[in-house]
C-alpha cells in the first residue's frame, strides 16, 4: 500500500471518529462553531489572499484560461462574501432532527420519519477555493462530516481557507477532523477516494468538469451526487418585453461567464426575431460577447459568426453565446431536450399560459420565468451557500444545501406489540 493510500485512509477512519460527535452534537454548538468559522475567516484575511495569489500566480504561468483564473481569484470583497456565507449558514434552521411525517398504524403502532445526517461526504472540486467554506459550512450544519480534495489550482487557497475553518470548529468544541482537506494534488488521493475508504465515506460529490465527473462516476464503489456542466438556456418568446429581454440575458450571459449558472445559448421566437435580436445583441457585444448564431440569426445579425453544431452542446464559461432562431415553444423545448445539461432553463415572456407551458415541460433541476439563470445559486436561493447544482433526479436535485444534505430515519414508538 503506497503512504497516499495509508494517509486517506487514516483520513477516512478519523472521519467516521469525527461524524459520531458531530451528529449529537446540540444544534446550539454547530451554530457556534459556523459563527467561530466565519469570524476565523475574516481574520485569516490576508493570509488567504496571499496564498490566492500564489496560486492565480502559478495558473498564469501554467496558461490557464481567463475564465478559470475568474473562478480561482478571491479578493477583498469576494473573500467577505465567502465568510458572510458561512455566517449566513449559521443562521439557517437546523436541518435535523426534523418530524418529516408521523402516523399511527391500526395496531397503535406510532410511527415518525425524522431527518438525520448523511455522514462522511468526499466532496471533490476543481478551481474554486470558496467551495472549501461552502462545503465544510453546509456539511457541519446538516451534522456531516467533510473529507474534501480540491483541484491543484487552488491547493495554498484552500489550505489557507481550510486552517480558518479548523480554527472555528475547535473553538466551539468540535474534533477538528470534522472537516480535513486533502493536502496533496497527487491524483491517487481522488482514486482513494473513490473506493470509499473501507466504507467510511458515505457519499461522493464531484464538482467540476465533465471528465472528473465521468470519472467519478464510473470508478466510484459509493453513492454519487452528481454536478453535470451548465448548458443553460434562455428563451425569448414573441410576447417578451424587449428591455427586459435585453436586461436578462445581459445578465445571464455576462455578469459572470465562468459560472455553471451562466446562459450558453439564446433562443428567439421567429416570429419576433427581427425586433427582438438587434437589441439584445448589441447590449451582448457591447458587454464583450461574442456570437455565434444559425442561418436565420444571422440574417438579422450579418456580422456575427457562424454557430457549428458543437456549439449548440457547449458550456463555454466564456463570453461566447450561441444563438438559434426558433419556431415558438414546442421547437424551443425541443432544442433544450436534445442540447441542455438538466441544470437551468429561462424563458422571457409576458403570456403566463406559455411560461406555465414551459415550466411544465422542461424537466431541467431549475426552471426560470423572466429572471436571469444566474439566479441558479444556492445563495440565491436562500440556503446559504451550496455543494453545487445537482443535475441528478435521485436524492437532492438543483441547489445541494445543508437540507438537502440530510437522509432519514424511521422512528417507531410502541406499546409492546408482537407481529403475528
Amino acid at each position: 500500500m503506497s503512504a497516499i493510500e495509508t494517509d486517506m485512509l487514516d483520513m477516512g477512519r478519523r472521519a467516521r471518529a469525527a461524524a459520531a460527535a458531530v451528529r449529537t452534537a446540540a444544534p446550539e454548538v454547530r451554530t457556534a462553531a459556523l459563527g467561530a468559522c466565519a469570524a476565523a475567516l475574516s481574520r485569516s484575511t490576508s493570509a488567504i489572499l496571499a496564498a490566492n495569489g500564489r496560486d492565480v500566480a502559478a495558473a498564469r504561468a501554467n496558461g490557464l484560461s481567463e475564465a478559470l483564473i475568474d473562478r480561482l481569484t478571491l479578493t477583498p470583497e469576494r473573500l467577505a462574501g465567502v465568510a458572510d456565507a458561512v455566517a449566513e449558514v449559521a443562521h439557517l434552521p437546523d436541518p435535523l432532527d426534523r418530524e418529516l411525517a408521523r402516523w399511527t398504524r391500526p395496531n397503535g403502532l406510532d410511527i415518525a420519519r425524522v431527518s438525520t445526517p448523511i455522514g462522511v461526504l468526499a466532496i471533490i472540486y476543481e478551481s474554486r477555493p470558496n467551495v472549501t467554506a461552502d462545503a465544510a459550512a453546509l456539511c457541519l450544519r446538516s451534522g456531516n462530516v467533510a473529507i474534501l480534495r480540491c483541484g491543484s489550482d487552488c491547493l495554498q487557497s484552500s489550505l489557507a481557507i481550510h486552517a480558518a475553518m479548523v480554527e472555528g470548529l475547535v473553538e466551539a468544541g468540535l474534533p477538528a477532523d470534522a472537516v480535513q482537506l486533502v493536502a496533496t494534488p497527487d491524483r491517487a488521493a481522488v482514486g482513494a477516494l473513490l473506493t470509499g475508504l473501507e466504507g467510511n465515506i458515505d457519499l461522493l460529490i464531484p464538482r467540476g468538469g465533465k471528465s472528473l465527473v465521468a470519472r467519478v462516476q464510473a470508478e466510484a464503489r459509493v453513492p454519487v451526487l452528481s454536478h453535470l456542466e451548465g448548458i443553460n438556456h434562455t428563451y425569448l418568446h414573441a410576447a417578451a418585453d424587449a428591455d427586459m429581454a435585453r436586461d436578462v440575458v445581459v445578465n445571464a450571459k455576462m455578469r459572470r461567464v465562468s459560472v455553471c449558472g451562466a446562459t450558453e445559448t439564446l433562443l428567439v421566437d421567429r416570429a419576433a426575431a427581427a425586433s427582438l435580436l438587434p437589441i439584445v445583441a448589441e447590449a451582448l457585444i457591447q458587454a464583450g460577447c461574442t456570437l455565434r448564431g444559425d442561418a436565420e440569426s444571422r440574417a438579422i445579425l450579418p456580422g456575427i459568426e457562424e454557430a457549428e453544431a458543437a456549439d449548440w452542446s457547449t458550456e463555454y464559461l466564456a463570453a461566447f453565446l450561441s444563438v438559434r432562431v426558433v419556431e415558438g415553444l414546442e421547437e424551443a423545448i425541443d432544442h433544450i431536450r436534445r442540447h441542455g445539461s438538466g441544470h437551468t432553463e429561462a424563458i422571457v415572456t409576458g403570456d403566463a399560459e406559455v411560461a406555465a407551458a414551459f415550466l411544465n415541460a422542461v424537466d431541467s433541476a431549475i426552471v426560470v420565468w423572466n429572471a436571469s439563470t444566474q439566479f441558479a445559486d444556492g445563495g440565491e436561493f436562500g440556503f446559504g451557500g451550496e455543494i453545487g447544482i445537482s443535475t441528478s433526479r435521485l436524492h437532492a436535485r438543483g441547489p445541494v444545501g445543508a437540507e438537502q444534505l440530510t437522509s432519514y430515519k424511521y422512528v417507531v414508538r410502541g406499546v409492546g406489540q408482537i407481529r403475528p
